[in-house]
């Protein structure tokens, strides 16, 4: 059951260490620099009418190479480590439609310090997005998959959550089990059950799909992603997954084009899976920059990328104290901005679930998108078979509009705040 609008004195006591923990941290987390390569580590795209199997067991032997990862449907494809000389060979395979290098990959937000469950409170996130009105559409049945950290399998404040993949061990059927927090972080504010403990998201009813593609310490691949992707699109319609949450990010540019003039592996993979019927929902990083220097965040042909609002209080109109991270009701100084920023979202100060049971708090475009997948879960649930565009530009027109709630002093945001009541 849903507790009022207004948090409790309680629910800021729970919330106080947390937020000084935060700020001796130094505050949000930051995406690498500019495209950090993974030295010997490529990913190998193979023409569509390919025999995939063949060309995974066959390739590697002849180039000397050592396979790391098979793609069979968001891409036909293989991740692949080998030397600079033998890369030139497997090149030239008239299989081979394009080569990436591998690039690494980190989560976009920080741990706070963890928490105990308390009685359940309202995040100011959910306030924020008016989420809590939805009295009848709670997203039932809608599976959103968590391509992050993992997610905590057992958190009582979660549900069932759905063992999906873990794509940073090559062991074989390895728990997608959290071991970081983050990806549980960004579940919870997705999806928190309205159980009278902890928290509650924006789709309490919506099925949570754990992917594991970032390792203990936050960081991972490419190609690792791509693993996750691919079994996403894989699994899209065994367990209804409408929409995929990426708090992740790392240096790159878009081609829009869907990878095809850049041979970007990534671009193209997400591309395939939107077309599966899965909404991509990213954050745009948290380096104050133009997004567009920040991947998947550029891939305006594909993904809805989400800045982050800093608000203190849950409520629109900017007057409540002012964050570490700006005004009450403005944009993050930290946020990612630009053309290809589609929609804003709360994402300072985000009480959410965390690993082994726990809850935190944390700043970062990371905690801003799962907002959005939440929203789109609930947009998905009213209009069956919508396409990505339409779930975007639908969450778009209800948004609330600048100078409406929230205002820009940076005048880098036009981009509205997310606003999920009556979805």
């Amino acid at each position: 059951m849903l507790l009022r609008r207004v948090p409790s004195v309680l629910a800021l006591l729970a919330l106080a260490l947390p937020l000084l923990s935060q700020a001796a941290a130094g505050g949000n987390g930051s995406e690498h620099g500019q495209g950090k390569k993974v030295p010997g580590q490529y990913i190998v795209v193979f023409k569509d009418d390919a025999n995939v199997d063949q060309l995974a067991d066959e390739l590697p032997r002849r180039h000397k190479g050592q396979l790391l990862h098979l793609y069979k449907n968001a891409l036909k494809g293989m991740a692949i480590s080998l030397s600079d000389s033998d890369l030139a060979d497997l090149q030239k395979n008239p299989h081979v439609a394009m080569v990436s290098p591998d690039y690494e990959v980190s989560m976009l937000g920080k741990n706070s310090g963890d928490v105990s469950a308390q009685a359940q409170t309202l995040p100011t996130g959910i306030n924020r997005t008016d989420a809590e009105l939805n009295l009848t559409n709670k997203g039932s049945g809608i599976g959103v998959a968590v391509i992050d950290t993992g997610i905590n399998l057992t958190h009582p404040d979660l549900g069932s959550v759905i063992s999906g993949a873990n794509c940073v061990t090559k062991k074989r059927n390895a728990s997608p089990n959290d071991d970081n927090g983050h990806g549980s972080h960004v579940a919870g504010t997705i999806a928190a059950r309205d159980n009278g403990i902890g928290v509650v998201g924006v789709a309490p009813l919506s099925n949570l799909i754990a992917v594991k593609v970032l390792n203990a310490q936050g960081s991972g691949t490419w190609s690792s992603v791509i693993c996750g992707i691919d079994w996403v699109t894989a699994n899209a319609v065994k367990y209804n997954i409408k929409v995929a949450n990426m708090s992740l990010g790392g240096g790159g540019s878009s081609d829009n084009n869907c990878g095809n003039s850049n041979s970007d592996a990534l671009h193209k993979a997400i591309c395939r899976s939107t077309v599966a019927g899965v909404t991509y929902v990213v954050a745009a990083g948290n380096s104050g920059v133009n997004a567009a220097l920040s991947v998947p965040a550029a891939y305006d042909d594909t993904v809805i990328t989400v800045s982050a609002l800093a608000d203190s209080d849950g409520l629109s109109g900017g007057l409540g104290a002012a964050t570490a991270y700006g005004a009450d009701d403005t944009f993050a100084s930290f946020s990612n901005f630009g053309s290809v920023v589609d929609i804003g979202a709360p994402g300072v100060n985000i009480y959410s679930t965390w690993k082994n049971g726990g809850y935190s708090t944390i700043s970062g475009t990371s905690m801003a998108s799962p907002h959005i997948a939440g929203a789109a879960a609930l947009y998905v649930k009213s209009n069956p078979g919508a396409s990505w565009t339409t779930v975007r530009d639908g969450l778009k027109a209800v948004g609330e509009l600048p100078g409406a709630g929230h205002t820009d002093p940076s005048g880098n945001h036009p981009e509205p705040v997310v606003k999920a009541a009556g979805l």
